[in-house]
């Protein structure tokens, strides 16, 4: 299985189309074990960097320290990063289908899932994880355009969507409450005439 889980690694990163096209027929079984040991690196991975910048992080009232902060990472990306998957494969399959994409929702999770390849070994790099957060997208698309097989540009619209709609919603309930706060915390106005007046 480790072997497997190699071969893999290296094909998604140096050949991906082909990678991914001989991954039509994956098992599910396949699959989730692939995603469970990467997403294991990626926490334990994650945790490591945490332990070691934990000085340098500030300190506020009822925040946990010292290894407990390690811990909390390293549960949230692995419990996290599982159920995050999973429920965006299953949002982004409902594009794909109304795009044309006809192949079954597993295919959707195994564009995901296998397009995670570069962010879950190298997206817990400080500073230049998102390069490979990018990587990623680009990964996924890919996997959806040739395990549901439909086009380059459709694939790229039903990711979009996918992308943009939760997007756009956690801007707008972001305002809301920014401006929810600003109402509440405001400073009252003073009554009367307080203000001073300038003196001849």
């Amino acid at each position: 299985m480790i072997d497997t889980i190699v071969d893999k690694v290296k094909g998604f990163l140096m050949s991906p189309v082909a990678t991914f096209q001989q991954s039509k027929n994956d098992e599910p079984g396949v699959v989730f074990t692939y995603f469970a040991a990467l997403l294991l690196i990626h926490a334990i991975l994650s945790a490591i960097i945490v332990a070691i910048g934990i000085e340098k992080m500030p300190v506020y009232p009822g925040m946990p320290s010292g290894i407990a902060i390690p811990v909390i990472v390293f549960l949230m990306a692995l419990a996290g990063g599982f159920i995050v998957t999973l429920i965006f494969a299953a949002w982004l399959h409902l594009w794909v289908y109304i795009l044309g994409g006809r192949k079954g929702i597993m295919q959707t999770f195994k564009a995901i899932i296998y397009g995670h390849t570069p962010r879950l070994l190298l997206g817990w790099i400080p500073f230049i994880g998102f390069i490979f957060m990018l990587w990623s997208l680009v990964l996924g698309i890919l996997g959806i355009r040739e395990l549901q097989e439909i086009s380059t540009g459709k694939a790229i619209l039903a990711v979009a969507i996918a992308i943009i709609i939760p997007l756009i919603l956690i801007i707008l309930i972001g305002a809301y409450f920014i401006t929810s706060y600003m109402t509440t915390t405001a400073l009252p106005l003073p009554t009367g005439n307080t203000f001073p007046t300038a003196v001849n």
